[in-house]
């Protein structure tokens, strides 16, 4: 079984708890028009790493003394595109004593997935919208999937951060954040909301690939209605 990987970050600590060794999985099924890795969406281009699961559990034990106190993240791209290998990874993490946090789009539901969720202490749900009319004009996909994950999360009583980027004039609408907040209040399994703010970082990706950037000309959410945003959804969880 080999796990095909974008990329690395050692010490993370923004996805998930304390400080996280992250791997970042190549392929995504979305295509989102505020995505800043690109680079991550074809599951059949060039990656950097190669490896089985035993083997990313011994690079990763390499750092156990600095991510003692966090843990392993799997992000993407959508790590569920190789879902075995992310299942056999947490179950060797899990052996490990390590905690394991998964960020998803909840795009893939299948028994491979619950396998996966069988060693998962976190999941980082990316919640694009609430609005079902946008959510395919800004993802390229059905949101079907994405609600019916929180579902299961809920009946599996895992732990649940809700992350949703904020885009000025397009995801930027009080009656949809209201909308969300709303939603996230009815699960018990969602501890907290992430305001992720917009910004074009990973611009430059889409010429590099040759890529149309559909977002181009939007500016950067400012920190002051980043704030504004997180104090209004507050009164539904706890926002980050």
């Amino acid at each position: 079984m080999i796990g095909r990987i974008h990329s690395f970050e050692s010490f993370g600590t923004v996805d998930g708890p304390g400080v996280r060794f992250v791997v970042f999985m190549q392929g995504c099924p979305l295509r989102c028009q505020f995505c800043h890795n690109p680079d991550t969406w074809d599951a059949n281009a060039k990656c950097q790493y190669e490896f089985t699961p035993q083997q990313l559990r011994d690079e990763v034990v390499r750092y156990r003394s600095f991510i003692k106190s966090g843990g392993v993240t799997v992000s993407g791209g959508e790590p569920l595109m190789q879902a075995d290998f992310v299942a056999e990874f947490f179950r060797l993490c899990h052996e490990e004593g390590l905690h394991t946090a998964l960020d998803t789009s909840g795009a893939y539901i299948s028994e491979r997935i619950q396998k996966v969720l069988d060693n998962t202490d976190l999941v980082l749900l990316d919640i694009k919208t609430m609005d079902p009319e946008l959510y395919p004009r800004l993802t390229g996909a059905s949101q079907t999937n994405n609600l019916k994950f929180l579902d299961i999360l809920e009946q599996r009583h895992i732990p649940t951060w809700i992350r949703h980027v904020v885009v000025p004039g397009v995801t930027d609408n009080d009656e949809w954040l209201d909308r969300l907040g709303k939603h996230a209040a009815q699960y018990d399994c969602v501890e907290r909301m992430e305001i992720l703010p917009y910004h074009t970082l990973g611009e430059y990706k889409y010429k590099k690939l040759g890529l149309q950037y559909q977002l181009d000309g939007v500016p950067p959410l400012s920190a002051d209605r980043a704030a504004k945003i997180r104090e209004r959804l507050s009164v539904y969880k706890p926002c980050q």
